[in-house]
């Protein structure tokens, strides 16, 4: 192993919709890989929280977490996560899954636009995709400027299916002016930018977002970055996440950041 913490803050167990291993399994595989840390986010949708009763598969997840802990307490740190997507779809909803446990790290993502599918089953074109994009900027500006989370999640999510599966090209200058609005917001509220490495072990091949938007975030003062596999099976745990300590090195970090009771820890990456 090339780096001495090896952390990965973006994982998801059977208590999300789209991923089917324990909690144990996942903290076993990355005991055995030699992670510092692992902390589990599974997911909260916020805009059909009370229709879906995430409720319970949040409650199932932190239970399952802790007993984790008691298992691995010797072995790798493990946090308590949630990934809360779309809260400014449903505030309400957000603020009941935010007191449903003591978390010690919050991801807030976007994954749809309001009254859309997630961008995974949406069909592009070379006309709707960019006005898709400046939707999704837009309303990914308004989760930023929500103080409820502590990194915000792969915001380069809609380039998966828009350029990785369907090959359409995006010229990222048209989005550079409300992309800088974003990670001014970031940096003014001390928030962190997550880098997801899923990205790698995809089509589109590049961390989301890459090392465009990750250099701009260092020039505009950025200091807290989050790295997260978005492992949906144990075997994906920590997968990309030293190749994501290459490029935050390229791009001119020395830390990285791990939350704990919503402390950010910075961890050097050599």
């Amino acid at each position: 192993m090339k780096y001495r913490y090896i952390s990965d803050s973006h994982t998801h167990s059977e208590n999300s919709f789209d991923a089917n291993d324990r909690v144990l399994m996942m903290c076993e595989n990355a005991s055995n890989k030699g992670l510092y840390s692992l902390t589990i986010t599974d997911h909260c949708e916020c805009q059909e929280y009370f229709e879906k009763d995430y409720r319970e598969s949040i409650s199932k997840s932190v239970l399952d977490i802790s007993k984790a802990r008691a298992v691995y307490h010797d072995r790798l740190h493990i946090y308590t996560g949630i990934e809360l997507g779309q809260p400014t779809q449903d505030i309400k909803a957000a603020e009941d899954a935010l007191s449903l446990a003591e978390y010690d790290f919050i991801l807030g993502s976007l994954h749809n636009l309001k009254g859309e599918e997630d961008f995974y089953f949406l069909t592009y074109t070379e006309e709707n995709a960019p006005v898709m994009l400046e939707r999704y900027f837009n309303e990914l500006l308004e989760l930023a400027q929500l103080d409820i989370f502590d990194s915000l999640a792969h915001i380069t999510y809609p380039l998966r299916y828009i350029v990785g599966n369907s090959g359409i090209k995006i010229n990222p200058d048209d989005f550079s002016e409300i992309i800088d609005e974003i990670l001014l917001v970031l940096i003014h509220n001390h928030k962190a930018l997550e880098v997801n490495t899923s990205g790698l072990r995809q089509v589109i091949g590049k961390t989301l977002p890459d090392e465009n938007i990750i250099n701009r975030y260092r020039e505009l003062g950025g200091k807290y970055i989050t790295l997260g596999s978005d492992a949906h099976r144990w075997g994906d745990i920590g997968s990309g996440i030293e190749e994501g300590l290459t490029l935050l090195l390229q791009c001119g970090f020395t830390h990285f950041t791990v939350f704990e009771k919503h402390e950010p820890k910075m961890l050097p990456i050599q």
